[in-house]
């Protein structure tokens, strides 16, 4: 197959949602000996329809907008100006505090965080080609030091449940960061091909800074309820409940927002790892345009579904591998750990974040999408590169970072002006700072899994994209795959030998 060919194949199935069902496997990476004529000879996406996906958890994410927007009103406005406007006091006698507070008291708390997140995922972009490397290796050593210092504060004004957890976070940052400490140079590696990638494409960051906005109109209503929540007049416990209820939406709409981001940007790496650049003139015309209508149209439910579980899902792998690397020859402890670490990679198996790019390539639903971006990487050993790289965690960090200053600023100011709701609003402030600066960071995280959804589909690509990122990419996942066959040798090993003295006694 040319190279026309190949670029007329790739343009008409990212156009016309290609499914790789007909496509013959992808090679063996682990050294079958394919060339790359060979892997390029292979059709890798087959043309059919785009069809609706997921299209319940479309109408189930919409519902839950509408309704939570509505209560989001209600609770604002019953505050506004006014104790107690819409009397909804009477249905909650019984657990009357008599405190006295009105939404507009608590708004403005909001509106720096806001603002302090917003300004944060801004810097972000601005400073992404000349210090996204410094930026990232700050966030990796200072988020423990400022869990550590908040977990300080908290105990100093006697909130001993926040302290506790923030001091547990510290700790699990830190034994985090020791364990992966030896994978952090090829992490940032990747890291800094994603921005070589994203800085090519400046019109992405235009996408991110669009959703933004978008974030923002909902976060001024979700700020508006949330801070009639606040100013309440029923006990802490009542507040606190509501507060969950409220965070838990947010949580997942500003996921669904970061992941549309993620389906575009997506996309649009694809097509130019596949066309061999931006400027090539085999691109599709207006390729962000059609990334942008399949992620908010038949795209949008998987979108929805995938956004409910993959983050905790993710987040959880990423502490379970750093524990599991480090608990040495303890059986037992090795034992339970094996146990979660086996749940947790059947879960990701169906919930993973590579899924994004099959999506937005080839328009299937999200179950399968994330099943066949797993089934991709095993059976091209890329699986193993995958489990080295901490590259999304790297990026949590400084998404969580941000968060955390977010939350600090608002907690700071609703110190001075109420100092009884210092943990409820700087907690809430935190989530908005964390998904106004996911929805910058994003964009470098989906150039990563682009890359590697190309990796182990077709190296070729990623070896005309830059030669000595492929280079070295191809040696760590050689060292990686040594590694693991030695390690199941000598369990293998073990095995055999405590059988036979077994036998022997």
């Amino acid at each position: 197959m040319s190279d026309s060919q190949f670029s007329s194949l790739s343009s008409s199935s990212y156009d016309g949602s290609a499914s790789p069902s007909a496509a013959a496997p992808p090679p063996n990476m682990a050294g079958n000996g394919a060339s790359g004529d060979d892997i390029r000879s292979r059709p890798l996406i087959s043309q059919v329809s785009r069809h609706w996906r997921d299209v319940f958890w479309m109408g189930v994410f919409m519902l839950h907008l509408l309704l939570v927007g509505v209560a989001l009103a209600i609770m604002g406005f019953n505050r506004f100006r006014e104790k107690d406007r819409l009397k909804i006091d009477r249905f909650t006698q019984m657990i009357l505090e008599n405190q006295p507070g009105l939404t507009e008291d608590f708004w403005p708390l909001y509106a720096v965080a806001g603002a302090v997140g917003t300004a944060l995922a801004w810097a972000w972009l601005v400073l992404l080609g000349s210090s996204a490397n410094n930026m990232m290796k700050f966030s990796v050593h200072i988020l423990t030091t400022y869990l550590a210092v908040i977990s300080v504060l908290c105990f100093w004004q006697k909130q001993f449940f926040w302290g506790v957890a923030f001091a547990v976070g510290a700790a699990l940052q830190f034994l985090y960061v020791i364990s992966v400490i030896d994978r952090l140079q090829f992490t940032m590696l990747v890291l800094q091909r994603g921005v070589k990638m994203v800085c090519s494409l400046p019109e992405v960051m235009g996408v991110s800074c669009a959703f933004m906005l978008v974030m923002l109109s909902w976060l001024v209503l979700w700020s508006f309820g949330v801070a009639g929540v606040v100013a309440l007049s029923i006990g802490d416990g009542g507040r606190w409940w509501l507060l969950v209820v409220f965070c838990v939406s947010l949580f997942w709409t500003g996921a669904v927002l970061c992941n549309i981001v993620h389906v575009i940007v997506s996309g649009m790496v694809f097509l130019v790892l596949i066309h061999g650049g931006r400027q090539a003139t085999s691109m599709p015309p207006k390729p962000l345009k059609k990334s942008l209508r399949y992620a908010v149209t038949t795209s949008f439910g998987s979108i929805c579904y995938g956004s409910l579980f993959t983050a905790a899902i993710r987040t959880l792998r990423w502490k379970i591998r750093g524990v599991r690397s480090k608990i040495g020859k303890n059986e037992c402890l090795l034992c339970c750990v094996d146990f979660l670490f086996h749940l947790v990679e059947t879960l990701v198996r169906f919930f993973n974040k590579y899924a994004y790019v099959q999506i937005a390539v080839y328009g299937k639903n999200f179950n399968r999408s994330a099943r066949d971006a797993w089934e991709l990487f095993q059976s091209t050993g890329v699986e193993a590169l995958i489990a080295y790289d901490c590259s999304g965690a790297v990026i949590l960090m400084g998404t969580l970072v941000g968060g955390l200053v977010a939350g600090t600023c608002a907690g700071v100011w609703t110190r001075i002006k109420h100092p009884d709701r210092v943990m409820m609003v700087g907690s809430t402030s935190m989530l908005m700072g964390m998904i106004l600066v996911g929805l910058a960071t994003v964009v470098v995280e989906s150039a990563v899994t682009s890359i590697y959804i190309c990796f182990a589909e077709d190296p070729v690509l990623i070896q005309r994209w830059d030669a000595e990122f492929f280079n070295k990419m191809s040696e760590m996942l050689h060292q990686r795959l040594q590694h693991r066959s030695s390690r199941a040798t000598q369990v293998l090993t073990s095995r055999f030998d405590s059988q036979t003295q077994e036998t022997a006694v």
